[in-house]
């Protein structure tokens, strides 16, 4: 489903990719995995076409995305939950979500997926309305994967979604992530939680200073010996 081949980027001059390559094939949850200032955000913001590729291809479904402009990616296919949520806090959490379903496409799906996101946070319904801003952290992280899903997204890309929560509300978004990989969602996945997030990926990358230092199956990276001294403790 989606290629980067040789990407590199930054910001105003300063490298944070080096020829990065990698694969999320349809149906995977897909985790890249690897320190704070490894490049992770900027990977996500690179495909979703918030900041462009210096060099490289970045191919979804058989399409080069280099030059797709920003707000055109989701007609593409590709919701982006970034990090730190970027709710809109004025607004009630049901139109937050209805935000997310702005498309063409989508609003004609609305009542379905609204449907959809409730049912995948009961606590988004007892919220709806609610001003964004007055929501806990993890009910914000809830709306704002709600708000991606409204777009009925072909892949999903999530930026550090444990960040800030409180370890029992982390388990209930990686437990939401997991259903959705058990349902077919395609997702794209950086986390700092190394040991959570390869339960739920079926494989994931390592990336450290812009560079893949390794890729395999979720378990292959569990078991890999660098990974074990450097992010799991062992």
């Amino acid at each position: 489903m989606l290629r980067l081949h040789n990407v590199s980027a930054g910001y105003d001059g300063f490298q944070t990719l080096f020829d990065v390559s990698l694969e999320v094939r349809a149906g995977e949850t897909v985790a890249v995995i690897g320190p704070n200032g490894a490049g992770k955000t900027t990977l996500l913001r690179v495909i979703s076409r918030l900041i462009a590729a210096g060099s490289g291809d970045v191919v979804m479904e058989g399409r080069r995305l280099n030059d797709v402009l920003a707000h055109e990616v989701i007609g593409v296919g590709i919701a982006h939950v970034p990090e730190n949520r970027r709710l809109f806090p004025r607004l009630t959490v049901e139109d937050n979500l209805r935000m997310g379903a702005f498309s063409p496409a989508a609003r004609a799906k609305f009542s379905q997926r609204l449907a959809f996101v409730y049912e995948l946070f009961p606590r988004m319904q007892e919220r709806r309305r609610q001003p964004a801003g007055t929501l806990s952290g993890g009910e914000q992280q809830m709306c704002a994967i709600g708000r991606a899903l409204m777009s009925d997204p072909k892949l999903l890309l999530l930026d550090e979604p444990s960040a800030g929560l409180a370890p029992v509300v982390m388990q209930a978004i990686f437990e939401v992530v997991r259903k959705m990989s058990a349902e077919g969602y395609t997702v794209l996945i950086v986390e700092q939680n190394i040991r959570q997030v390869l339960r739920i990926a079926q494989r994931g990358y390592l990336l450290e200073t812009g560079r893949i230092k390794a890729s395999g199956s979720s378990a292959e990276l569990l078991e890999d010996e660098e990974v074990k001294k450097a992010y799991l403790g062992m």
